[in-house]
């Protein structure tokens, strides 16, 4: 029987090449998005994907979404943390409000989603739970206190996290890519992204389709002995 997914911020960008990389290899995939509706209903009418609509920021309405998804889908073994905001800004300007929206969505964000799971996978013996995080969560960047913050503490969640679940049968594994050719970093200007590919010793933007084949690899049986894993995803830019 397919086991089956959620992929948070699972309709646009790196979420969407997850949500349908999971779909090709046969397990059953609940995309969740935010707000934009639009956008959610033309990747559900191309792909054939459920899309379900809740912020992850909000823990109640991450409980009632799992439960519907549950309720329509079956069980939930594989979780990918992916959905993620950015509210840049240097320090000395940020605002509290730009702290908490990051932090709320990017850090709250994946303990909202994995708690009201964690007790079912811990009962049928097997779980995945794959957060993604990023280069700059490891290295830091200036304007995105934040962002880095949030990051971070995403890969510390997951080492811990990881001990607690390994005799379980649940693996929790984190994912931190580089530059990636998403909408979002393809609309900064031209010669920024040449100065960002610059910094990069493969030579070019990395693709949504190579971190969703990271994603397919931790969610698979195959993956079962490894757990609190970092998996750099970033064209050498950066070793942790």
């Amino acid at each position: 029987m397919a086991r089956t997914a959620i992929v948070t911020g699972g309709t646009r960008g790196i979420g969407a090449a997850i949500s349908i990389a999971l779909k090709t290899a046969g397990y059953k995939v609940a995309a969740n998005y935010a707000g934009n509706d639009e956008a959610a209903a033309k990747f559900r009418e191309e792909n054939g994907i459920a899309v379900y609509k809740w912020s992850v920021a909000d823990y109640d309405a991450c409980a009632a979404g799992i439960a519907k998804v549950e309720a329509e889908l079956g069980p939930v073994d594989i979780l990918v943390n992916n959905a993620g905001i950015t509210r840049d800004s240097m320090f000395h300007k940020m605002t509290r409000e730009q702290w908490d929206e990051v932090i709320n969505t990017n850090l709250h964000g994946v303990f909202n989603m994995t708690h009201p799971l964690w007790s079912g996978m811990r009962d049928r013996k097997f779980g995945r739970v794959i957060t993604i995080s990023s280069i700059n969560g490891q290295k830091g960047q200036a304007g995105q206190v934040n962002y880095s913050a949030s990051k971070a503490g995403d890969i510390g969640f997951t080492k811990a996290l990881a001990q607690e679940g390994a005799r379980a049968g649940i693996t929790v594994n984190v994912i931190c890519p580089g530059y990636i050719a998403t909408d979002m970093v393809m609309a900064v200007p031209e010669k920024m992204r040449e100065a960002i590919v610059a910094q990069i010793p493969a030579g070019r933007l990395g693709t949504p389709e190579e971190i969703a084949r990271c994603v397919l690899f931790l969610a698979s049986d195959d993956a079962g002995f490894i757990t609190g894993s970092t998996i750099t995803a970033n064209g050498g830019q950066y070793f942790c």
